[in-house]
């Protein structure tokens, strides 16, 4: 009987090593294979089987968050477009002193004019002058009115070209045209960001944009500023309603409830254009002050396209994103802590700022991280309600995309923006803790 015994060795606090070994071979599964090739096995078996419950949710996320978030940051400071148009001429400009003050010799001009002719036949020195013309003012009529006298040259026969071009327009004979177009020759290039910032790309460096076109920081401060306030404002607002809601009774909480969700019944556009009409000067608000005399008539508040306005609106619109968070955090808190702490001689207000408040900073915290979010990419709302004083930086990005069609600077000031919120979600980890913050 003792033969026949297998003893197993397992780890020790003295430090034995563990083996599935016995005396006379490994452990075996009820199959006949070693045991740890079995649990190995059934293991991945697992994994795989975990993996595939969440291969959809993965693919959703790659193709709906990540790629376009990859192409973004791609073209913001991709530039291909005037090294693929011009080739030749772009390697000619590398020759080419661009501090000399001279105009480039024969053989760039042969090599500008062999390229604009297979540029127009494929119909791109439109797009290659409005590329050049986010850098320099002037530059896409000039491509485009020289494409229509220049498709007549003859690459192989009508040299020399430097005349000719210069006769075609005189801009070509100014030394600051090709420039610029050198300058912006790079197919990576930092143009982007640097118009994002108010500066621009120059041969001589980065230098700052004239005073008339510097804008963006100012929306970028802006963006900010407003995104805070109204982040505070809805803390102001929602905290009170949050705190009923988690102390009546369910019945009437719930019917409260509805009441905090209604307005997500009702389309976002609708909501901002109800608002556009009660904040005019002629409005519903206006009118309801005038009747009360709180405001003269000929001195009626100016709410609408201003900060006022957008504020307001947008208060209104993320209020239940506060709201939702405090509640279910505050759900938590026994109310017997503040009966505890009334009995030890603590005032109403005492009792809610040591004891009860504390306990709600994680809904405040998750709330305000949700709402500022929100707020710091918003577009439709600013852009009904605020006029020119209260748009947002997302105004100035949806404005590049649908009409100057200049992608690589709203995929740089996106950037930028989704670095700002990074860094402040950063801070806000550094400071309060990201653990901290509950949902209820």
């Amino acid at each position: 009987m003792g033969s026949n015994v297998r003893p197993i060795h397992t780890n020790t606090s003295d430090g034995d090593t563990m083996s599935d070994t016995t005396d006379s071979g490994p452990m075996l599964a009820a199959d006949g294979t070693p045991l740890k090739r079995s649990l190995s096995r059934a293991l991945r078996r697992q994994k795989m089987r975990a993996l595939m419950l969440v291969a959809p949710l993965l693919i959703f996320v790659l193709i709906s968050f990540i790629f376009p978030i990859g192409s973004m940051l791609f073209r913001s400071v991709e530039n291909d477009i005037v090294a693929d148009t011009l080739p030749l001429t772009v390697v000619e400009l590398q020759n080419w002193d661009a501090d000399s003050g001279e105009l480039p010799d024969e053989a760039l001009y042969a090599a500008f004019a062999a390229d604009m002719v297979a540029a127009i036949e494929a119909k791109n020195h439109t797009k290659l002058g409005t590329r050049l013309n986010y850098e320099q003012t002037g530059l896409s009529s000039l491509f485009r009115k020289s494409g229509r006298k220049m498709k007549r040259l003859d690459p192989a026969a009508d040299a020399p070209f430097k005349d000719k071009i210069i006769d075609i327009d005189k801009k070509w004979g100014d030394v600051e045209t090709w420039r610029a177009i050198k300058t912006h020759s790079v197919r990576i290039t930092n143009g982007y960001f640097l118009n994002a910032v108010d500066m621009r790309r120059t041969p001589e460096g980065a230098q700052a944009q004239p005073e008339d076109k510097q804008i963006l920081i100012t929306l970028f401060q802006r963006t900010l500023l407003m995104s805070l306030m109204i982040t505070g404002s809805c803390i102001i607002l929602a905290y009170p309603v949050a705190w009923i809601l988690a102390n009546l009774p369910a019945r009437t909480a719930n019917v409260l409830m509805i009441l905090v969700l209604l307005p997500f019944w009702t389309s976002l556009l609708v909501r901002t254009s109800a608002w556009k009409v009660m904040l005019q000067q002629q409005g519903v608000i206006n009118e309801v002050l005038v009747w009360l005399g709180m405001v003269a008539d000929h001195s009626r508040l100016a709410l609408i396209n201003n900060q006022t306005g957008t504020i307001i609106a947008m208060t209104h619109i993320l209020l239940p994103f506060m709201i939702l968070p405090m509640y279910s955090v505050m759900q938590t808190i026994k109310p017997h802590y503040v009966r505890a702490a009334k009995s030890m001689g603590a005032t109403d207000w005492t009792a809610f700022w040591r004891v009860y408040f504390p306990q709600s900073v994680p809904g405040i915290g998750a709330g305000s991280i949700l709402v500022f979010i929100l707020a710091i990419g918003y577009y439709i709302t600013p852009e009904i309600v605020g006029g020119t004083k209260g748009v947002f930086i997302s105004n100035r990005i949806a404005y590049h995309i649908s009409s100057s069609l200049n992608w690589g600077l709203a995929a740089a000031l996106g950037t930028i923006l989704l670095a700002v919120v990074l860094i402040l979600y950063w801070a806000y980890d550094k400071i309060v803790g990201i653990d901290n913050v509950k949902l209820g």
